[in-house]
């Protein structure tokens, strides 16, 4: 599998870490295209103490990365803004509202949402983790509209039920189960036993 990976400014910078960190190790993954926005930089180092973009793989990953490369978010030319460009989807954990906003309407103003675009026009999987509280009209306007062009509206909402001990094992289930959806079910994802 190729996919394409975005970070945008919206809180919940530590679940595109533990997505990013189970890709760089799935070996049904050839390739990630990695896109942070100019806003997601100030999340990630309020968040995990990260700052600046040099390095910054390498940072969320905690080693240098093997098969995920940065693309630029100015660089509207970049290889994952074409339909010809192999990919298998495109994941952005977190989306902000502003991402969501300019994706449903069509505004392809930026390697993340030409790269959304493209998803959609060729009829690959766009997961867009929106994650914002409380939703105004316009947010849930907005996701019906990206919906009805064919993204799945998958919101950061952590599960309890697997008694995470902490936020870091909060965020992995959330990406495992984020994986699990485009068809690569993690090991050591946690499967809901009814009879237990």
């Amino acid at each position: 599998m190729n996919l394409t990976v975005a970070i945008t400014g919206a809180s919940g910078a530590i679940l595109c870490s533990e997505l990013l960190r189970a890709l760089e190790v799935d070996e049904r993954v050839g390739r990630i295209d990695f896109v942070a926005s100019e806003n997601s930089l100030r999340v990630i180092a309020e968040e995990l103490g990260i700052s600046g973009r040099s390095g910054l793989l390498e940072k969320l990953l905690g080693s240098a990365p093997k098969k995920i490369t940065q693309l630029s978010d100015v660089d509207v030319g970049a290889s994952i803004a074409s339909g010809s460009y192999p990919s298998n989807g495109m994941i952005i954990l977190p989306c902000s509202m502003g991402t969501l906003a300019t994706i449903a309407n069509g505004l392809a103003n930026s390697l993340i949402t030409r790269a959304a675009d493209v998803t959609l026009k060729e009829g690959r999987p766009l997961l867009l983790c929106v994650r914002e509280t409380p939703l105004n009209r316009i947010h849930l306007r907005n996701m019906s509209l990206a919906s009805d062009a064919g993204a799945v509206i998958f919101p950061v909402m952590p599960a309890f039920y697997n008694k995470p001990v902490d936020s870091k094992e909060m965020a992995r289930q959330f990406a495992f189960r984020v994986l699990a959806h485009i068809g690569l079910f993690q090991p050591g994802a946690y499967v809901w036993k009814a009879d237990e």
